[in-house]
């Protein structure tokens, strides 16, 4: 059995020993502990920071840039259509199936893996740092976020998601709007010209029709999505005004004050944002980790879904074996073959980017 072999199979073990232990956003504590032990097992010195893990490269050198090797070991919690036990990892037709498997446990061992295969090596032209990241589903303050301070500085990432392996080189950034329309509160039976729910007509109307005009080759137009309305609390009294929660899919062609400007200029209603920090991420096309994965026969896309990506500041490339559509799904599951496949690319495409640097 080669090195590479052994690798991938410590990491479906570990994969499975992550699914069957819960590690919700933020109780993540026993995930954190089982990832500590496999990098024991290899010897390799790691710290922790609450349920975030890390480690460097054995030759680390302060003179070199940093790559940074990402994913997260927290999850959401079940929903309740599933039909198999989500913490009972167990293989069906090529499928292991359990809660994390897609998102983002297969991405997380993979991506472990590797940094084990280059742990060792000498003269790298870069750094390698690996973040076993939590709170990652729900941004929360002990998540990639909150570590980064403690973290050398980082030049560019890989923030493994399930992808398909293929190059995610831009993420959507997301801005969450508070918004208010308001009225004449009165009771039901008397005359209203100016009922906040009717008034709300229009505004809805504005949010389905409103085009922000800079487009983005990887990612699209800007997506507003009206996700909320509250208003009302009994039959016989119009209320004074109506709550509305806009959902704002940012594309790279903006940061998120931007976006968050024009709406509070232009809107025709109160707007207060939630945060302003979940910006949309990218990484230039012609970034040397981009083209190895090109070389090696991957394609770009533009991803729709958030990860730890917002946290960077420096280009980071999301790449991960798995299917985005079977995040967050019932009976989750992820190919076998996919993690073997994805051990192996990663190898190659920061086998290619790192060695032609190498002194």
């Amino acid at each position: 059995m080669t090195h590479q072999q052994i690798l991938t199979e410590k990491a479906m073990a570990l994969l499975k020993e992550l699914i069957s232990i819960p590690s919700f956003s933020k109780e993540e504590d026993k995930t954190a502990a089982a990832i500590e032990r496999w990098l024991t097992g290899f010897g390799i010195p790691f710290e922790r920071w609450h349920n975030n893990i890390y480690a460097k490269n054995k030759y680390w050198d302060h003179e070199r840039p940093t790559l940074l090797l990402n994913s997260h070991h927290d999850t959401v919690k079940p929903n309740q259509a599933y039909t198999k036990d989500p913490f009972l990892p167990h293989v069906e037709d090529g499928r292991l199936y359990g809660l994390g498997s897609n998102d983002a446990g297969g991405c997380l061992v993979s991506l472990l893996a590797t940094f084990v295969h280059f742990y060792e090596a000498k003269n790298l032209g870069h750094n390698v740092l690996m973040v076993a990241s939590a709170e990652e589903e729900n941004a929360g303050e002990h998540s990639l976020r909150g570590l980064l301070p403690h973290l050398p500085n980082i030049d560019v990432a890989i923030v493994g998601e399930p992808t398909l392996m293929q190059l995610a080189i831009a993420e959507k950034g997301l801005v969450v709007f508070d918004a208010v329309v308001t009225g004449t509160p009165s009771h039901a039976a008397h005359p209203n010209t100016d009922n906040a729910i009717y008034n709300t007509i229009p505004v809805l109307e504005w949010f389905r029709n409103y085009r922000f005009p800079k487009t983005s080759e990887a990612l699209g137009d800007v997506k507003m999505t009206v996700t909320q309305v509250k208003a009302g609390h009994q039959h016989n009294v119009v209320p004074s005004q109506v709550e509305l929660v806009v959902d704002v899919r940012v594309n790279d062609a903006y940061n998120n004050k931007e976006i968050a400007d024009i709406l509070k200029a232009e809107a025709p209603c109160q707007l207060q944002e939630r945060s302003l920090r979940l910006n949309s991420s990218n990484i230039a096309k012609d970034h040397p980790l981009v083209t190895a994965g090109l070389d090696l026969g991957r394609s770009t896309y533009g991803s729709l879904t958030l990860s730890d990506q917002a946290a960077l500041s420096c280009q980071s490339l999301k790449l991960g074996p798995g299917d985005s559509t079977r995040s967050h799904s019932a009976d989750e599951y992820i190919h076998i073959h996919e993690i073997e496949e994805a051990i192996d690319l990663y190898i190659k495409i920061i086998n290619r980017f790192l060695v032609p640097m190498a002194k």
